[in-house]
C-alpha cells in the first residue's frame, strides 16, 4: 500500500476524478461533482510538478475539494431568491378573492363553479346555477367560496 502512495501518477488521481463524475451521473445530486474536479485537478498539478509528494497531493486534493464544495454551496445559497408569483403552481390560491359563476347548484355545502375552462368543487353556502361567488379560501381541491356582493 506504501509503494501505491508512493508512486501516485497523475493518471491514477484522472482516473479517481473520471470515476467520481461518472458516479455524479447517476444521480448524486452534485455532490461529487466538486470532488472529481478537485482529483482531476490534482491530477493535472501531479502531471505538471511529477516529483510532488503523495502527502501533498492529498493535502491538495482534500483543500481542493473543500474550496469547490464551499464555492458551490456559496453560490447555490446566492441564488436563491423569493419569487415574484409565490402561487404560481398553487392554482386554487391563485383564485382566491376572485368571482366565479355557480355551474353546479351548491346544496348541502356541496357543488361546482366554472373557472375558466374548468370546473372546481366547491365548498359553502347554498346557491342556486348562475349564482356569483367568491372563493375565500382552499382545502385541497376544493374551493370554499361565499356570496359574491
Amino acid at each position: 500500500m506504501w509503494a501505491f502512495l508512493q508512486h501516485l501518477s497523475f493518471w491514477d488521481w484522472l482516473a479517481l476524478g473520471t470515476i467520481l463524475l461518472i458516479l455524479e451521473v447517476f444521480g448524486a445530486g452534485g455532490y461529487l461533482l466538486w470532488i472529481g474536479m478537485a482529483a482531476a485537478a490534482v491530477g493535472v498539478l501531479t502531471y505538471v510538478v511529477p516529483a510532488m509528494s503523495w502527502e501533498l497531493q492529498f493535502l491538495l486534493f482534500g483543500l481542493l475539494s473543500i474550496g469547490t464544495a464551499l464555492y458551490w454551496w456559496r453560490r447555490q445559497r446566492s441564488a436563491v431568491r423569493q419569487s415574484d408569483q409565490p402561487n404560481l403552481n398553487l392554482r386554487g390560491q391563485e383564485l382566491i378573492g376572485k368571482t366565479f359563476v355557480v355551474h353546479e347548484a351548491i346544496v348541502g355545502g356541496r357543488g361546482k363553479i366554472k373557472v375558466a375552462d374548468g370546473v372546481w368543487m366547491a365548498q359553502g353556502p347554498d346557491a342556486a346555477i348562475g349564482t356569483r361567488v367568491r372563493v375565500i379560501g382552499q382545502q385541497g381541491a376544493i374551493l370554499l367560496v361565499d356570496q359574491a356582493e
